[in-house]
């Protein structure tokens, strides 16, 4: 079945790791780690979520058990159920947002029942387990999904409309296709690079090239994943000058072929 329950040790994540499956980290205690090579830190009761091949390498000093539910697109369609959950965008595929979510020790209970529940499910052997074992999933990500976006509601950066890392994302939304130097954003918000550059990383934690280079890589996954499209027509609508070019960056950022990448994860239910 196209989805587990893993019982990990910290120690065994602090390697670059990858996984071809959507992961969700369970972090009792208070955790580092480094998500597509941006360093976090997370407080007590903090779950992680991980989209296919994301980058993950454990950072902390304090050695750890954590439990892991990790799922396939196949088992469960993040963008097929987006009205029910609105995780994809929120929990999933979102490159502004930390890639965490802290919660209460009683939802974290509440959570970590249901994981117990997956596990003792999963391998009940019912006719009626996928739709059992799906609804569980469902409502753990509806939970996540809904403490987090009351979060952001209290959150400065998406508070206030006026802020240079909001403008940004706008910016790079409509742009990034075709401009993917950190002059032309700092030119267009009228500020010079390093003031720019300084005010991006204080507000978003990374750095104005390593999000324009993730909003890339975004959009290569979504659209392995999402369409029919070949390699050959991706690396044109991304504006890349040749398919060996696109297939090289996308390897050096994600760590496998972008024809590794869409074999592996597959393609959507929703693929157009």
């Amino acid at each position: 079945m196209l989805i587990d329950i893993q019982h990990l040790h910290t120690s065994s994540l602090q390697d670059d790791f990858q996984s071809a499956l959507y992961q969700i980290f369970m972090f009792e205690n208070p955790a580092k780690f480094s998500v597509d090579f941006s360093n976090y830190s997370s407080a007590a009761y903090s779950l992680v979520f991980l989209s296919p091949y994301q980058h993950f390498k454990w950072q902390g000093t304090t050695p750890a058990s954590i439990i892991k539910l990790e799922f396939h697109g196949d088992f469960y369609c993040i963008e097929y159920h987006k009205k029910e959950v609105a995780c994809n965008g929120l929990l999933f595929n979102n490159i502004y947002l930390t890639p965490f979510v802290t919660i209460s020790p009683i939802l974290f209970t509440e959570i970590k029942t249901i994981f117990n529940k997956i596990e003792v499910e999963k391998d009940g052997g019912s006719p009626f387990s996928e739709s059992v074992l799906k609804s569980y999933l469902q409502l753990v990500l509806a939970l996540c999904s809904k403490e987090k976006s009351l979060q952001l509601v209290h959150t400065d950066v998406y508070q206030n409309e006026l802020t240079v890392s909001l403008k940004f994302q706008e910016l790079l939304e409509s742009a990034f296709l075709l401009e993917r130097s950190v002059q032309f954003y700092a030119h267009e918000l009228a500020l010079g690079v390093d003031s720019f550059s300084k005010k991006v990383k204080k507000e978003l934690g990374k750095s104005p090239s390593q999000l324009i280079q993730d909003r890339v890589v975004l959009e290569a996954k979504k659209m392995l994943h999402l369409t029919y499209l070949s390699v050959k027509e991706i690396a044109a609508k991304l504006q890349f000058e040749d398919e060996f070019y696109f297939s090289r960056y996308f390897k050096k950022n994600v760590g496998i072929s972008p024809s590794g990448f869409r074999e592996r994860v597959g393609i959507s239910i929703v693929a157009k």
